[in-house]
């Protein structure tokens, strides 16, 4: 007489659900992971991009008016290259030594560019767009040639 056959319980088929089930539990936080990383880096790398274009563009130009001008143009083409909202970008241009025209021979103009990223899925309800924003800012510096202005 097999006295353990009572406990034993059939198996059949409960893989099959326990792999499904399992599966989902774990393939839908990593999926909504790897597309919340995609839109960060994304939007980070846009970011550096602006920063950097635009204080290279600054530094090379020929005067202010040239400077100026270059810098708004390659700003809003790399904001249009990487899909950001220009209305979510904040551009702050400053230069060093402090007190002196900016830019100005010499000197070295700094562009810190703010933006953030909206998690993906997230509803405008309640505010919850807004309350899990992730803040991204990036930062560049270029140095003006002392001969910069000179004719």
């Amino acid at each position: 007489m097999r006295r353990w056959s009572l406990w034993a319980k059939n198996d059949e088929g409960s893989a099959a659900l326990e792999f499904i089930t399992i599966g989902v539990v774990l393939l839908v936080p990593l999926a909504y992971l790897v597309l919340t990383l995609g839109a960060v880096q994304e939007t980070m790398l846009g970011a550096e991009a602006a920063a950097r274009h635009t204080a290279r563009v600054i530094g090379q130009a020929e005067n202010a008016d040239a400077a100026a001008h270059s810098g708004d143009a390659v700003l809003s083409s790399v904001i249009d290259e990487y899909g950001m909202n220009a209305e979510n970008v904040g551009v702050s241009v400053t230069c060093t030594p402090a007190g002196a025209a900016c830019p100005a021979a010499g000197s070295t103009v700094i562009v810190k560019v703010e933006t953030y990223v909206s998690l993906p899925f997230v509803p405008p309800i309640f505010g919850l767009d807004r309350a899990t924003r992730i803040p991204l800012q990036a930062a560049a510096a270029q140095k003006v040639s002392r001969l910069w202005g000179a004719e």
